[in-house]
């Protein structure tokens, strides 16, 4: 497919979603697609003025969210929901021409979309406190859950439109207003969904001004971060964003969500399954690249099938597809930028510095069309050194070996990082003490599937250097709300709690 082509695709698609054309000529702000590396879409950036207006803006439309019953808020995030499957295919190929991701990934991230929605209109029927047990005759006490206000929502390239909706569909079920600021390489998907949920707001009747999008570069974040209107702040990024953003935040005494880096493992045992755990690894570790918080980065695999199992991942690595995310029979396409490569072909050199040994991969690959595209590596380490425990934002997998279960989940826990991490084996003992309280320290621990993706009903996060936060199912609603405990008295005494006596 040419510049031109992808160029047309984007225009039409953002014409049918209701965004209005990307290209404003005097635009400073420019979405280049990975693809080949060519402008698609030229926008202005804000202003820290700019967003301390649409803040306000926010702040108003909640002050009339939050009286809304929580059911009918539902309705919005219902509607929106229905909107993205009525889209999906446009906005999955928008995903793909904006950040790279191959045609099922694009696709399978609207889809993630369309699930946190019908999670999220079921959550505003359920958003339930508890009733409590009182010591004081002729009381009641009970807690509530009420709407924060107007949660400000920092995401990444790699997931352009799942990450906000995770918080967006929650945050507007509990009575919140939303202010996202996308990432710079992926703002024509930010706006794709911002025109869809203003659809959506139309037709239930939402207040103007609920869900707001603010574009640019290091000043327009910290204006947000930095607002006093702006209670929870959930941002996905690098932890050396997280740890910028965590102090400004925590200095307002306001909240923070934050989902960072990752350094994910798995543990491949002397009993694991070999033809599952390849294709459990290959998907974990190449799928968009190498470019999720989630990608499997380290293998830890028992001496005993280190080496069949190394073996077998060469032979898968050399067949893989590698090219344009718009030919249906590619499985690998491109870094986001020339920088993401260097970062790659860094790490390669460093590796080998280290002594590691290139099995497969490590080096660019040629793709007629232009872009940032690369050859997987595979890569045995004698250690597990500096690189290995650092997070390249690229498809490295490094391979450690291990004689005893004690020694695998040692290196498995010995990085900074505590988000994703899995195991291969089917011994019983092996697999409960994995997920167990002296297991894997990380957010989330899977048994015979990698590490890489995660369905909507689990809460999503990790812990250590991934920053604690949880998004998505289970309770990580609460995130998005406020907590009051209320004791009410129905009888005609005043008995106060703890014998304490006055009077």
């Amino acid at each position: 497919m040419t510049t031109d082509t992808v160029k047309q695709q984007t225009r039409e698609i953002l014409a049918r979603v209701g965004a209005g054309d990307p290209f404003d000529p005097e635009g400073d702000l420019v979405s280049r697609s990975p693809i080949d590396g060519q402008e698609i879409g030229r926008l202005r950036s804000h202003s820290a003025a700019d967003v301390s207006a649409v803040v306000g803006e926010a702040h108003e439309a909640f002050l009339q969210w939050r009286s809304v019953p929580a059911p009918v808020r539902g309705a919005l995030v219902r509607e929106l929901g229905e909107l993205l499957r009525k889209h999906k295919d446009d906005l999955g190929a928008l995903v793909s021409v904006e950040a790279g991701k191959i045609v099922s990934e694009g696709l399978g991230e609207v889809q993630e979309m369309i699930d946190i929605c019908d999670l999220a209109v079921g959550l505003s029927r359920q958003l339930h406190g508890l009733t409590i047990a009182t010591e004081r005759p002729g009381h009641r006490m009970m807690e509530q859950w009420h709407p924060l206000g107007v949660v400000a929502v920092i995401s990444a390239f790699n997931f352009p439109v799942a990450v906000w909706s995770w918080n967006a569909a929650l945050a507007f079920v509990c009575g919140d207003a939303v202010v996202w600021k996308p990432s710079e390489k992926t703002v024509l998907t930010a706006l794709a969904c911002q025109a869809l949920l203003e659809e959506a707001a139309r037709r239930v009747g939402a207040p103007a001004g609920l869900s707001q999008v603010v574009v640019g570069a290091r000043e327009v974040g910290e204006a947000l971060v930095d607002d006093p209107r702006v209670p929870l702040v959930s941002a996905t990024g690098s932890t050396r964003m997280g740890k910028e953003v965590a102090p400004r935040v925590a200095a307002r005494l306001g909240r923070s969500l934050l989902e960072l880096g990752g350094n994910n493992a798995a543990v491949v045992a002397p009993s694991a399954d070999l033809d599952l755990a390849v294709r459990g690894i290959v998907f974990s570790a190449v799928g968009t690249a190498g470019q999720r918080c989630t990608s499997l980065r380290r293998i830890i695999v028992h001496e005993s099938v280190k080496d069949e199992l190394v073996q077998r991942l060469a032979a898968a690595y050399e067949t893989l597809p590698i090219g344009s995310p718009l030919d249906p029979s590619t499985l690998v396409g491109p870094l986001i930028d020339a920088a993401a490569a260097d970062a790659f072909e860094a790490a390669v050199a460093q590796a080998q510095a280290d002594g590691g040994t290139v099995v497969t991969g490590g080096t660019r690959a040629e793709v007629a069309i232009g872009g940032q595209y690369v050859h997987p590596a595979v890569i045995t380490m004698p250690g597990q050194t500096d690189i290995v425990k650092a997070e390249t934002f690229a498809p490295i997998l490094y391979v450690l070996g291990y004689e005893t279960f004690d020694e695998a989940m040692a290196l498995h826990n010995d990085v900074a990082q505590g988000l994703s991490s899995s195991i291969f084996t089917l011994d019983v003992r092996e697999a409960e003490t994995f997920v167990s309280a002296v297991g894997s320290d990380c957010g989330i621990a899977n048994v015979n599937i990698g590490p890489s993706g995660a369905e909507i009903g689990g809460a999503f996060g990790g812990e250590k250097e991934t920053g604690g936060g949880r998004e998505s199912g289970s309770d990580a609603w609460r995130s998005y709300m406020r907590r009051a405990t209320n004791t009410v008295n129905y009888s005609t005494e005043l008995p106060l709690a703890q014998g304490v006596e006055f009077g």
